[in-house]
């Protein structure tokens, strides 16, 4: 058979049968788990106004750079598809007039994010994320609740084996200031090791560095000073706090000193999942505070942390791919019992039985195709049924067959 001409775009792929299932669990486990922890769903629009993006990633990063998705629309005002959710999550805050009562708001996403990158294994020009976010608190524990979350949606994927939290600090603004300072007057004496990148960075936001993937770069950043002796007490006690929390919710973790977050809103916690499950990509859930964002976007100071993660990649964590649906099909024998089976297929969906018919063929064609959809139980209705009120329930798994009253189908199917 000759390859359609039609192909999905670069960088897109369709969701269908185990792929879908598989995606389909991850999104409604993380609704529920996050449920328990009172976060509400937000559903924000699928493109943005581009300053909110722009804002709130940096003119200058690769992803405004180089792979936002941004036109011009019909009225000559320019859009980009959302490369990620939590710059849309902030406009909401403000744009809805949230920003003053009822905080913290605790947010939960899922859906389509789009960003123009090379495709590899777990990542799509158009993919998925979930993401939890915590508006409006200012306190470390709910650093680490978000965390808890975050690992609770893992546990109950049942993917939390090999997967490691990582927790860094960013401190506050005047350890940051400190800390700029020591990475400048390190990087400066070597800067003739460095890559034009990071030479780039280095006098325009070094903490980047630290985030280099260049060989040469890493070495360097391999003995570079770390945050932790330029914290104020104010940011050390904030760390401490986080870390005992996260101990009293029992998620495990381990300090890495190198996770770093460019931007000047970014402060205090910044934190990864990581596991080696997924070869060299290895992050699956990522996140930290970012207590100036929702003022980037146009409202009142408001401290925040959350994270996103992938739904492709937890995705493909997944041991195993939840089963499809077994239906109970239906089946008439004989043009007098398909007004019966009719009757009695719509009442098993009204008692939230999944029933199928089929349209056509006759009783061995019939549980063919019941058997090729995995159905778990045939109910067979012809003439001598129809007259006694019954039908016959035959088990497709144990191969047993009983006579049931039809007004009894629904109890016994339940």
């Amino acid at each position: 058979m000759a390859k359609p001409d039609l192909q999905p775009a670069r960088g897109t792929h369709d969701l269908i049968g185990e792929e879908f299932r598989r995606h389909h669990h991850v999104i409604d486990t993380a609704r529920r788990i996050s449920a328990l922890y009172g976060f509400e769903e937000w559903a924000t629009p699928i493109f943005e106004d581009t300053r909110v993006f722009s804002r709130s990633l940096g003119e200058t990063s690769d992803v405004v750079s180089k792979e936002m998705y941004t036109f011009e629309d019909r009225g000559g005002d320019s859009v980009t598809l959302r490369p990620e959710g939590t710059a849309g999550a902030c406009r909401a805050l403000v744009t809805n007039g949230l920003t003053q009562a009822n905080l913290p708001r605790k947010v939960f996403y899922a859906g389509p994010m789009f960003r123009y990158e090379r495709p590899q294994k777990g990542r799509y020009r158009q993919f998925h994320q979930i993401g939890c976010e915590v508006m409006g608190a200012a306190e470390p524990l709910a650093d680490a609740e978000v965390i808890a979350c975050g690992w609770h949606i893992q546990q109950a994927l049942g993917i939390d084996q090999g997967s490691v939290l990582e927790i860094n600090t960013l401190g506050d603004a005047a350890s940051r200031e400190a800390y700029r300072a020591a990475l400048v007057a390190y990087f400066r004496a070597s800067a003739d090791k460095l890559s034009e990148e990071s030479r780039t960075r280095l006098e325009k936001n070094p903490l980047r560095i630290l985030d280099s993937k260049d060989p040469g770069d890493k070495a360097l950043v391999a003995d570079a000073p770390t945050i932790e002796a330029h914290l104020t007490e104010a940011a050390a006690a904030f760390y401490a706090g986080v870390k005992r929390a996260l101990d009293r919710f029992g998620v495990p973790y381990r300090e890495n000193p190198r996770i770093v977050r460019g931007l000047d809103y970014y402060s205090h916690t910044a934190f990864e999942f990581v596991t080696d499950r997924l070869g060299a990509q290895g992050t699956v859930m990522a996140g930290g505070r970012y207590d100036g964002l929702v003022e980037e976007m146009g409202g009142p100071p408001t401290p925040s942390v959350g994270w996103a993660a992938g739904v492709e990649r937890l995705s493909m964590l997944l041991e195993q791919a939840p089963g499809a649906p077994r239906p109970v099909a239906v089946i008439p024998v004989g043009e007098a019992a398909e007004g019966a089976a009719l009757d009695a297929v719509q009442e098993l969906r009204r008692a939230g039985v999944a029933a199928e018919i089929g349209y056509k063929g006759n009783l061995k064609r019939r549980l063919e195709r019941a058997n090729r959809l995995g159905a778990r139980a045939a109910i067979i209705i012809g003439d001598d049924e129809l007259a006694a009120g019954v039908a016959q329930l035959r088990d497709l798994d144990a191969g047993t067959q009983d006579r049931v009253p039809l007004a009894e189908l629904a109890a016994r199917l339940d």
